[in-house]
């Protein structure tokens, strides 16, 4: 099983950039894509945005247009499909679109996240303060139920120093703030769940996001802050990991991880 997240940074421009185009080559079983900012009524009647071969499911904003919004496509038909994470706020901004399919051992939960981001000012932050308040929760209970659970996608957050070029100067920044990387100690530690990538690629300069300032792409000055989370069984079973930088299809990569399971 293929799984690819990318935050397309609007999913119009990530196709005018190819990204649909390179996603076919790569063959996905499931891709989650996060930040759309577009609507679906404006996605329907372009072929693009419904691959041939995958079910496809969007989550858009709704209280704020052209804004957010997530999407999981799938070359298998979900069982169901679960809108939204429960919470006014973030639902309204289209955050979270989760595909569930039953499987011999068990349901497969995949999920799309987009996480709130704090670095536009103190009103965002405070935004994203609520839902590292809410989102554990929803988690906690995922990771304790039958079956297996991943959710991919952009939290906003880089975990440690080796998943940001230039920690030393954000150690006061959102993103990287003390409280934000407790909060991952606990996901991966009493949570129980798992940094993927982290278990099968312990390398540095292993980085997802690029700012357009400078020349941070070119000298992959970037941070690590889009994940595959998951459940120790289905973690265990990765296989591969890939980031790809041979073209510049948003200021995410995209990162795609195999798993030794049968879809």
């Amino acid at each position: 099983m293929r799984v690819m997240s990318f935050n397309a940074n609007g999913i119009r421009a990530a196709q005018r950039k190819g990204f649909f185009e390179w996603m076919v080559t790569q063959n996905p079983d499931v891709v989650c894509i996060q930040e759309l900012k577009a609507q679906q009524h404006q996605l329907e009647g372009v072929e693009a945005f419904w691959p041939e071969g995958y079910h496809c499911f969007y989550e858009e904003a709704t209280n704020r247009k052209g804004y957010s919004g997530v999407a999981i496509y799938s070359k298998r038909e979900p069982d169901e499909i679960i809108r939204g994470m429960g919470h006014e706020e973030f639902d309204g901004e289209g955050r979270y679109i989760e595909a569930r399919f039953a499987m011999p051992d068990g349901d497969l939960n995949i999920a799309s996240l987009y996480a709130p981001s704090g670095s536009s000012g103190d009103h965002r932050q405070d935004s994203k303060e609520r839902y590292l308040e809410f989102f554990p929760a929803l988690l906690s209970a995922r990771a304790a139920a039958p079956g297996n659970y991943l959710v991919c996608g952009d939290w906003n957050i880089a975990h440690k120093e080796i998943d940001l070029k230039n920690w030393k100067n954000n150690k006061k920044n959102s993103g990287f703030l003390p409280h934000e990387r407790e909060w991952m100690d606990r996901l991966f530690g009493e949570m129980g769940l798992v940094d993927v990538f982290r278990e099968i690629n312990p390398n540095e300069d292993q980085f997802t996001w690029w700012s357009s300032r400078g020349r941070a792409w070119d000298n992959n000055v970037g941070w690590r802050i889009d994940y595959h989370v998951a459940t120790p069984a289905l973690a265990a079973k990765a296989t591969a990991e890939s980031v790809y930088r041979a073209e510049r299809l948003s200021d995410h990569a995209p990162l795609t991880i195999d798993y030794d399971v049968e879809f």
